[in-house]
């Protein structure tokens, strides 16, 4: 076995005379003296660097999708960035040798994991190394075998640092797509090529940079753009994984938003000690157990539609291909799969065509010699996990090209297909749903959504939010003086201002019944609640001046008897505001107490000259 192909297993070894010079020049600042051979640095980097690896994890289940082999000891062999160690190959000509190296050790440590069959090892890919001098083909090929990894395992990641858009990387990259390699964009969004490598290239991941995921749970700004990339990434069949993901907080937007897979603190850092790695991570799973808004995803009614078509697996044999289509005349496409039942696209007849209707298309077909397989005619098909809401499944099959539907999956495993006409019932049967629970008249969620979004503020205890509950004031006389027609126009007045005034920020508006409304925020600064709060009431306030006729307008108010038959005036309607603040961290106040709460609240702002009161739940 060639020497670059070893992986230390005991450490580095004591250094060789060469490399103690070298780390005098460095010393002394004479790196021009004594000129580094590529076999010198070759050696040097090899003796002196190590893997740690850090879990890529499904963000539903915990259970661990793959490893990032991250290169360490840089600053031992004198660099001051990673980024420095592959600039000096490329300087010296042996940037793939480099590679093929790192290759090795990256590859022995992942054997060596006691892991899912299904992981993936994912290594940084140095697009350079594709035009490096010394390329050489076959080298990957070649290792996965000596360390038993099966290809379909390996997932090269591409920054957009050094775009590989040459002629020569493109057609290495497509070599390496054949034989069954993943492809990821790493840093996706930071550089200046990512949407035209996601393009031109078609990867199996994208991996959206830390910068994005910082503090998304409150950035309404990047949840936005991430949620956009998710979308994109779904319609093309792709993959999102979420790096750098380092609180509570970040994981569950993430995991609203649609992310897929995530890596970060938030679940384990890189090591070396493979005795550290898990195959499944309980925080996890603790943490979507205890986050009540996953309970209602429109999974019941997604699994009623799906179609079970049997999916073909991406090593058969065309030949067997051909067969399916014959047994199954009704069936224009197949989805197909990978070993471990992972979709990979789906297979058209019509794509099949050209080849099954040649003379000797069948004998062509089961001809391995040609080396034609299935993988040449799969096509990307959009992918959505069972879990998905209704409308966001049915927002990447419009956003898509693929006229057949959308292949769904469950912690990644293909489980269905839902058609056209599924998705349209889907929607459909979500629409019933929700108007079982709908106010009539504003449309609006009713008291079964707010009870329940009531109920998770309670029990997650994962965020900062905020309760708002809005009474109107003055309004039994409005109505009994103007009718209940009058009185419908100014519930469906406010009912749109809380559409325009709040929804940008809230991340749920309901209507209670009658004159009474709710809404509840999430992560967002108590000071701009209590704003967009004051705004809402002030601007109704206002807007509902014009429901009145003249008179009442010159006299202040509407003169009508009360409940004792005294003639008195009555004030103009307006709102009020009850606010409660639930702080994240332990919680010992009931839904009991919060009602009682409440009522003392409701109280205060009635009688408070800007309609407001507030206080935090303990």
């Amino acid at each position: 076995m060639p020497k670059e192909f070893l992986a230390t297993e005991t450490g580095p070894a004591a250094p060789p005379w060469y490399e103690r010079v070298w780390a005098d020049s460095l010393r002394s600042g004479s790196q021009d003296a004594m000129p580094e051979t590529p076999e010198a640095f070759l050696e040097r980097v090899s003796q002196g660097s190590r893997y740690a690896f850090q879990p890529i994890v499904d963000i539903h289940t915990g259970a661990c999708w793959g490893y990032e082999a991250l290169l360490r000891g840089s600053d031992a062999l004198g660099f001051s960035a990673i980024a420095d160690v592959f600039e000096k190959a490329w300087q010296l000509g042996c940037l793939h040798r480099l590679d093929v190296a790192l290759r090795a050790k990256a590859f022995a440590g992942f054997a060596r994991i006691d892991r899912l069959p299904e992981a993936k090892l994912f290594f940084n890919l140095e697009p350079r190394t594709l035009a490096s001098p010394d390329y050489q083909p076959k080298r990957t090929s070649g290792l996965l075998e000596v360390y038993g990894i099966p290809p379909e395992a390996l997932c090269l990641e591409l920054t957009e640092r050094h775009a590989a858009t040459d002629s020569q990387s493109a057609r290495v990259i497509d070599l390496y797509r054949r034989r069954r390699y993943k492809l990821a964009l790493d840093d996706f969004g930071t550089g200046f090529s990512g949407l035209k490598l996601l393009y031109d290239r078609q990867p199996d991941f994208i991996k959206i940079d830390r910068y994005f995921i910082s503090d998304i749970g409150r950035d309404n700004k990047r949840k936005l753009f991430v949620s956009s990339i998710v979308n994109l990434a779904h319609v093309l069949g792709i993959s999102v994984i979420a790096e750098g993901v380092e609180t509570e907080a970040e994981f569950l937007a993430c995991k609203r938003i649609g992310c897929d897979l995530m890596q970060g603190w938030f679940v384990g850092r890189a090591v070396e000690d493979f005795t550290d790695l898990r195959s499944r991570y309980e925080v996890v799973v603790e943490t979507n157990r205890r986050d009540r808004r996953a309970e209602k995803s429109d999974k019941d009614i997604v699994a009623e539609q799906i179609q079970s078509i049997p999916p073909l697996r991406v090593d058969e044999p065309l030949a067997a291909v051909f067969d399916a289509f014959r047994s199954n005349k009704d069936q224009s496409f197949f989805p197909v799969v990978d070993r471990h039942g992972q979709p990979l696209g789906i297979v058209r007849e019509s794509d099949l065509k050209s080849l099954a209707y040649s003379p000797f298309g069948y004998d062509l077909a089961s001809n391995r010699g040609l080396k034609r397989s299935l993988q040449d005619f799969v096509v990307k098909c959009p992918v959505a996990d069972a879990k998905a809401e209704a409308e966001q499944i049915l927002e990447i099959f419009a956003l898509g090209e693929n006229p057949e539907g959308i292949i769904i999956v469950e912690g990644f495993s293909y489980v269905g297909f839902l058609s056209a006409a599924s998705l349209l019932r889907v929607v459909n049967a979500k629409n019933l749903a929700q108007a079982r629970d709908q106010n009539p008249l504003s449309k609006l969620p009713g008291n079964g959504s707010i009870n329940d979004y009531v109920a998770a503020a309670l029990e997650a205890r994962d965020a900062y939010r905020a309760l708002v509950y809005f009474d109107f004031n003055s309004f039994k006389p409005f109505n009994d003086h103007y009718g209940f027609r009058q009185g419908d126009r100014a519930i469906l007045l406010f009912a749109d201002l809380m559409r325009k005034k709040l929804r940008p920020l809230a991340d749920f508006i309901g209507h209670v019944g009658g004159d009474d409304f709710f809404a509840g925020f999430r992560d967002q600064d108590f000071p701009v609640v209590r704003e967009a709060v004051r705004d809402l009431l002030a601007t109704f306030g206002k807007d509902v001046e014009s429901f009145y006729d003249p008179e009442a307008l010159a006299a202040g108010g509407i003169v009508a008897k009360d409940r004792e038959g005294v003639l008195r005036t009555f004030a103009f309607l307006s709102c009020s505001a009850a606010v409660i603040e639930v702080r994240e961290g332990p919680l010992m106040a009931s839904a009991d107490d919060l009602i009682a709460l409440f009522a003392q609240l409701k109280k205060e702002a009635k009688a408070s000259p800007c309609g407001l009161a507030a206080a935090a739940a303990v």
